[in-house]
């Protein structure tokens, strides 16, 4: 596909899966899940161990049909039109064998040779991979001595090789050190900053928290959010829930404020002078919130949406224990 063909579909998600059930014999392993990738974006694919991650992004890079349902890559049919999809993508692993007695640039250069590179192009394009995996000094390095944290960074690379558009990578910081951890991220950064679109499955969502634009969650086969990450965070409760700050101890005026029409709760932040403040939209909007404050004689110096911490909205929208 050329360079033309692809700048024509930014605004097309580069990833769509409607209606899509997957079963191992009798264990259901995906319950109609449905969610878009947007193109060029970094997206987050979290839950659970066992939650069905690996299964849903073998079905994406065409290693799994859909049973039941659709899933796109930038409007190919993974069912009928693999082969188009295979060369848009790629795809790394959880875990993945390597080619342990090769050297570095050997093993990248067999599989720049496998997807089809000329001889004459090869060359240009392992040393912009090395370069980009900060794995140039390693060039000469046999495989079998690196690091996990090398050894990732290889498998990197290799499927940069074919300059796909799109990257599937399975818990991709997975026995990394914190160092080796922080200075991947880099790395996918830089990658989405080319105009990658990258999916990055894992089972700890503030790794992933700083990175993403957006996220999916998914427990037991079943997807439980996806959209962005402020979404994510905003507080989930019956009604809009806002977080209050008053320049005074609210002494007394807690329960003035509980009274106002169209306020139903008004909750203490444990650790916090602050209170939460729950109400009516059908009654007030925020501005009538913050009006009740201030008739209450509450000298208010913050009011925003009340946000989760990212481990309690991960943990509201999963379940416990295995399946």
């Amino acid at each position: 596909m050329t360079s033309t063909e692809k700048q024509s579909e930014p605004n097309q998600p580069a990833v769509v899966l409607r209606g899509v059930q997957h079963s191992f014999r009798k264990f259901k392993a995906l319950v109609d899940i449905n969610f878009d990738v947007p193109a060029q974006s970094l997206h987050g694919f979290v839950g659970p161990n066992g939650a069905g991650k690996t299964t849903v992004l073998k079905l994406i890079c065409t290693l799994l049909k859909p049973q039941t349902g659709k899933v796109e890559v930038f409007g190919r049919d993974v069912a009928t039109d693999y082969l188009a999809v295979r060369r848009r993508l790629g795809f790394m692993p959880d875990h993945f064998s390597m080619y342990r007695q090769m050297t570095v640039y050997e093993y990248l250069d067999f599989f720049a040779a496998a997807y089809g590179l000329p001889v004459e192009t090869r060359t240009k394009v392992l040393d912009d991979v090395l370069e980009l995996t900060d794995m140039g000094g390693r060039r000469t390095d046999l495989i079998n001595g690196l690091s996990r944290g090398m050894q990732q960074r290889v498998g990197l690379a290799r499927v940069l090789v074919n300059d796909p558009d799109i990257l599937l990578l399975d818990e991709p910081a997975s026995g990394l050190d914190p160092r080796a951890r922080i200075e991947l991220m880099d790395v996918l950064r830089a990658l989405r900053s080319m105009g990658k679109t990258i999916i990055i499955s894992s089972h700890i969502l503030s790794e992933l928290a700083e990175l993403c634009d957006s996220v999916t969650i998914i427990d037991r086969g079943t997807i439980r959010y996806c959209g962005t990450m402020p979404g994510l965070l905003d507080h989930q409760a019956e009604y809009p829930t806002y977080r209050l700050t008053s320049a005074e101890p609210l002494n007394g005026l807690r329960d003035k404020l509980s009274k106002s029409a169209g306020i139903m709760s008004v909750e203490e932040i444990e650790g916090s002078p602050d209170v939460r403040v729950a109400f009516d939209p059908e009654q007030l909007d925020s501005n009538g919130v913050l009006r009740a404050a201030m008739d209450a004689g509450i000298t208010v110096t913050g009011f925003s949406r009340a946000q989760r911490h990212l481990n309690q909205a991960f943990m509201d929208l999963t379940e416990k224990g295995v399946r």
